[in-house]
């Protein structure tokens, strides 16, 4: 019987491919050549999946996203806020291999959307989702009574969201002054200036 090909997983495995290439060479580096040989496949098998490189920039960076969606929807939830908040933001920093290399990318495309319109597009898009996230954690502090008073939710979500991509540059540009392990603490002090003392830990 011919294998049946799941196109999805074909087309993950493609983009994780341009990864691997930003990573080595740059996102200039990227070609559908090189692509198709890290790969393992022709030319003509990826032109299946994608009709252009645009196309597959496209795709590869909206996966980045939708990776950690996908993680922070199969995190289990204890209903305490303040725990609940650590592992949602855990999962936008670069505290493993995997988170570390995403970043790593995501910064790529990030310089490149101020030349290239698909992808400053795609990157915006991406940043109001993850504004959005954001306000859908600070929004519960304010409406439950855990926040200080007088915070003001659009304010504190733009601030967590510069704090957040601030850590994820300065630890993909300089891992030596920015360690790994330092990171969720610094997003935790923030909050500390957020929520109410006493809050259960």
């Amino acid at each position: 019987m011919p294998k049946i090909v799941d196109h999805n997983e074909r087309k993950e495995k493609i983009a994780e491919a341009v990864w691997r290439v930003i990573r080595r060479d740059g996102l200039d580096g990227v070609s559908a050549r090189r692509v198709a040989e890290e790969t393992g496949i022709s030319l003509g098998a990826m032109r299946h999946y994608f009709d252009s490189q645009d196309e597959l920039l496209a795709y590869s960076m909206r996966l980045i996203s939708e990776r950690a969606n996908e993680r922070i929807l199969r995190l289990p939830w204890s209903g305490n806020p303040r725990e609940d908040i650590e592992r949602v933001i855990g999962e936008l920093l670069p505290l493993d291999d995997e988170r570390a290399g995403e970043s790593e990318v995501w910064l790529a495309f990030a310089g490149k959307a101020s030349s290239d319109p698909a992808i400053r597009a795609l990157s915006q898009e991406v940043h109001e989702e993850l504004y959005a996230g954001l306000r859908r954690i600070i929004d519960p502090l304010i409406a439950h009574g855990l926040a200080k008073e007088g915070i003001d939710a659009d304010f504190e979500a733009k601030r967590l969201h510069a704090l957040v991509d601030g850590l994820v540059v300065h630890h993909a540009t300089h891992p030596d002054r920015l360690r790994r392990e330092e990171l969720l603490p610094i997003v935790m002090r923030h909050l500390d200036g957020i929520l109410k003392e006493n809050r259960p830990r």
